[in-house]
């Protein structure tokens, strides 16, 4: 799906997803404003933040599929990441103030390789204080900014891959000492790389910052292409579509149901549908579904109970065109 231009030039999106390159230096929520206004000011809305200092896959649903950000929040997520051993910051990563140094013991490939399959499976994390959730309506990097500590309760995270990619000086090092490593990890949504960075240095006996972070995918997005800000201005200068995804592909994970006029006539009133009515051999625990009409075209999101009646979850205002 693309977007179309209108006669005085401006992009007409009515839905679709783009999976954009973010650069280094921008928020999210920065980013999503200048991809709105390259689309001419569109309703948008991103599926996960990245920290400023951060690059990589940022998926930004625009038109309809807004409707859909908030399933892309819960899916696996890939980072490639620098860890610079023998020094702590305040942030956890290049941004902020040293506040801690440590001696960088001579690691072999083998004991880092036993450090990190110690962190595999699901464990107990608990958020950094320089981040974006909550406390009282405030988000805790402010209280931080201000000096302000505050509990935090632990959340469970799965680290599912946990590689060494290279070990070796730092940038900009003169001596040759081994003291950072690249790594990369697929995890479950919500893990805090910098808390993981700093876990790992502490497990390797000394402490760390993250030097470097990318997400390389956000799922259902692993194998998709990204695309760099300039390379929309570039397309929007010229008159040119936009490498837009079609709207399903944010719920592609989901099993998928045909309905006929009849049965999605019922979902958009508020009425049930009985599932089995539709897939004889569905189970009833598979509780989400993408919902499509006679023609393919995708209606939305439908749930279904443990009685087996299906009802909508989330319906666009009208069938959209999937390619």
């Amino acid at each position: 799906m693309v977007p179309t231009l209108s006669s005085d030039g401006s992009l007409l999106v009515r839905a679709g997803v783009l999976l954009l390159d973010k650069p280094i230096g921008l928020s999210s929520n920065g980013a999503l404003q200048v991809v709105r206004r390259l689309a001419g000011g569109i309703k948008a809305g991103h599926g996960g933040s990245l920290d400023p200092l951060a690059s990589g896959m940022l998926p930004i649903c625009l038109g309809e599929a807004t409707r859909l950000a908030g399933e892309l929040l819960h899916g696996r997520k890939a980072y490639r990441f620098g860890l610079k051993l023998g020094e702590r910051s305040s942030t956890g990563d290049a941004e902020g103030e040293i506040v801690e140094r440590g001696a960088v013991p001579q690691l072999e490939q083998t004991q880092i390789a036993s450090a990190l399959q110690g962190f595999l499976g699901t464990h107990e994390q608990t958020p950094p204080m320089y981040s974006a959730l909550k406390r009282d309506g405030e988000p805790l990097y402010r209280l931080a900014r201000r000096g302000v500590t505050v509990e935090r309760t632990p959340r469970s995270v799965r680290i599912e891959r946990l590689q060494l990619l290279e070990h070796g000086p730092g940038e900009l090092q003169e001596t040759q000492a081994l003291d950072e490593l690249q790594l990369e990890v697929v995890c479950s949504s919500g893990t805090y790389v910098r808390v993981l960075g700093e876990d790992i240095a502490r497990a390797l006996g000394t402490c760390g910052r993250l030097s470097s972070l990318r997400r390389l995918y956000s799922e259902p997005f692993e194998t998709a292409d990204m695309v760099q800000l300039d390379a929309l201005r570039a397309l929007s200068e010229a008159g040119a579509p936009w490498p837009l995804l079609a709207a399903d592909r944010a719920v592609a994970h989901l099993p998928a149901l045909a309905l006929t006029a009849v049965q999605a006539s019922s979902l958009a009133h508020g009425r049930t549908v009985q599932l089995q009515a539709l897939q004889p051999q569905a189970a009833p625990q598979t509780p989400l579904w993408r919902v499509y009409d006679a023609e393919g075209r995708f209606l939305g999101l439908a749930e279904c109970d443990l009685t087996g009646q299906l009802r909508a979850r989330r319906l666009f205002p009208a069938p959209l065109v999937v390619t």
